[in-house]
């Protein structure tokens, strides 16, 4: 499961959701900005305010980091 902690104007999130949608990738997203809980949730894995975090399965990845995400998803 691939979860994605944004917000609205964050370009990088942009780009992580594009790279997503580009090679079939399901995931979920949270916008920190409106969601609280998920806003904590993300500070928790990963002990940073700035976005996008990405979970995949439990690794955590900061920004947009796509070499990082083709090794993690096997891309």
């Amino acid at each position: 499961m691939v979860l994605i902690y944004t917000t609205p104007t964050c370009v990088y999130c942009k780009m992580a959701k594009e790279f997503f949608k580009k090679n079939n990738v399901e995931y979920k997203e949270f916008n920190v900005l409106e969601d609280l809980s998920a806003r904590e949730e993300m500070f928790n894995k990963s002990h940073q305010q700035g976005v996008p975090v990405i979970d995949i399965d439990g690794t955590v990845v900061l920004g947009f980091n796509e070499p990082k995400l083709r090794e993690l998803l096997k891309l």
